[in-house]
């Protein structure tokens, strides 16, 4: 931290400053406008304007709607038994997310967006995760705003640009804040914007909101144990609120659990992306597998993994799945599955959303680029990816042969899914572990306030969205978007109401 008497003056000021322009950052602000139209905010946005919003702009933008408190506090318990949320921060959450959707739709009437029941990429009305747990019970239906992709984004970025009060400024990352090394009351934060490291004080506190550690390999591998990882989100989430928070003081939690909150997902990474591609999740044919460092399959690739967050439940314990730890990893498939498929999900993740890379429809650009490796053969094939032709072989000629018997002993694949790689040329790309989000970070309250090692508040300090999450094991879809809501909201209700700072 740095300490007030540090600062020998001021380079800006505002009553409000919020680090993070995602949906919490946006939520804080909007928030803290309507509590007190004359306050000054002020929002700092590591990332240049083009790539404002964060995961918030790459998501799916699912929004859970609940109706049924004790429901969703009943299966929010459940999903979260091997490491429990606090009773009192769960009532009250599954209180504010049963009341949550007249505000969601107040915001799109304010943008003129329009708000649908359902994703709006899928035509499930309702995701629901783990029904074991109490899904059905707990979810009355997913809901999102238009357009898609980036509808939920879109509609807080137009409501802040309507409250001129709210400030915005780009390319200004947080870089510490500065703080009372005793009591560690919060005074404002230091910035670096153009190569100049600039104080700002915040003279009633200061909202930390900067996004999880996806995006930053060596805490990956330290906090949460893997090797190799790369975001399908913005490459902007690199832990640098984890490392502030840590420094002010604030205990720490959902850091590493059974499983990554928002799951280990099927990507592929290439040169000059530092962000990965989404793996399609509705294929419309089959002739493909995936094998991992054995030349080996090790799971049954087409099930609707993306329905638990690619959780699988073994030993009666839902955890990833494996492919953070099979070694190298190649999806191999035929010119039936090239020609009737593109490889990428392209309403979500970064690259396709952000960057809008306009993956070609029959991948055949892709091909061309030495993305996806072709060959006539399986055994050339094979020999082109660095394999063990036999080993490869015969990985194929057992799916092959399961495909004819109709069943797949190994994997248990649909069989409506057993289609075989047979229709040549041969194709492979390589597949890496992609995260969609992280959701560690400091340990606060339903008040957003950031909390010590004695949990107790930190004055002026308050965190939001996936930075510091409560949810602290399984994930259900749509229920990020909907606490970056709500724990922006608190933010900036709660902030606005402290007295300024004297001086």
């Amino acid at each position: 931290m740095a300490s007030p008497g540090s600062v020998t003056r001021w380079d800006d000021e505002a009553d409000v400053v919020i680090a993070g322009y995602g949906i919490a950052g946006a939520a804080a602000a909007i928030e803290a406008h309507d509590a007190d139209p004359k306050a000054d905010i002020l929002v700092l946005e590591k990332m240049p304007e083009r790539y404002q919003g964060g995961n918030s702009r790459a998501s799916g933008q699912s929004l859970l709607i609940s109706r049924d408190v004790e429901a969703l506090k009943s299966y929010q318990r459940a999903m979260s038994e091997s490491n429990p949320i606090p009773e009192d921060m769960l009532s009250a959450w599954a209180e504010r997310m049963c009341a949550l959707e007249p505000y969601i739709q107040e915001r799109a009437r304010e943008a003129g967006a329009q708000y649908i029941h359902g994703a709006g990429w899928s035509e499930r009305a309702a995701i629901l995760e783990f029904p074991e747990l109490g899904a059905r019970e707990a979810v009355a239906h997913t809901a999102t705003i238009l357009p898609i992709p980036s509808g939920v984004w879109l509609t807080f970025k137009a409501c802040v640009e309507k409250r001129p009060r709210i400030r915005r400024e780009f390319e200004s990352p947080i870089v510490d804040l500065v703080q009372d090394p005793d009591t560690l009351e919060v005074f404002g934060v230091l910035v670096e914007r153009a190569g100049r490291r600039l104080a700002i004080r915040a003279r009633r506190g200061v909202i930390m909101a900067t996004g999880g550690f996806e995006n930053n390999l060596d805490m990956q591998r330290n906090y949460f144990g893997l090797s190799k990882a790369w975001p399908l989100g913005t490459p902007g989430n690199t832990g640098d609120g984890i490392r502030i928070l840590q420094k002010a003081g604030a205990d720490l939690w959902h850091l590493r659990n059974q499983g990554q909150s928002g799951g280990v997902w099927p990507g592929f990474r290439f040169p000059d992306h530092p962000t990965v591609f989404l793996r399609q999740l509705f294929f419309q044919s089959f002739s493909w597998i995936d094998i991992g460092g054995t030349g080996a399959r090790f799971c049954d690739e087409t099930a609707e993994w993306q329905l638990t967050h690619y959780k699988q439940k073994v030993h009666g314990e839902w955890i990833d799945l494996p492919h953070q730890r099979v070694g190298r990893m190649h999806m191999l498939f035929d010119e039936n599955t090239r020609l009737y498929n593109n490889l990428i999900t392209k309403v979500m993740s970064w690259n396709a959303v952000v960057h809008q890379y306009d993956w070609s429809d029959d991948n055949s650009a892709e091909v061309a680029k030495g993305w996806i490796v072709k060959a006539d053969s399986i055994a050339e094939l094979a020999r082109r990816i660095d394999r063990d032709p036999a080993v490869i072989e015969a990985t194929v000629r057992r799916y092959n042969e399961a495909c004819a018997a109709g069943h797949d002993a190994e994997y248990g694949r649909r069989a409506e899914t057993l289609q075989p790689i047979a229709a040549p040329p041969y194709y492979a790309i390589e597949v890496v572990p992609a995260i969609v989000c992280t959701g560690g970070g400091a340990r606060r309250n339903i008040e957003s306030e950031v909390l010590d090692h004695q949990h107790k508040p930190i004055p002026r300090l308050y965190e939001a969205g996936e930075l510091g999450s409560m949810f602290s094991n399984l994930y259900q879809n749509g229920s990020y978007l909907t606490e970056a809501m709500i724990s922006g909201r608190a933010a900036g209700a709660n902030v606005v109401r402290l007295a300024p700072v004297p001086g």
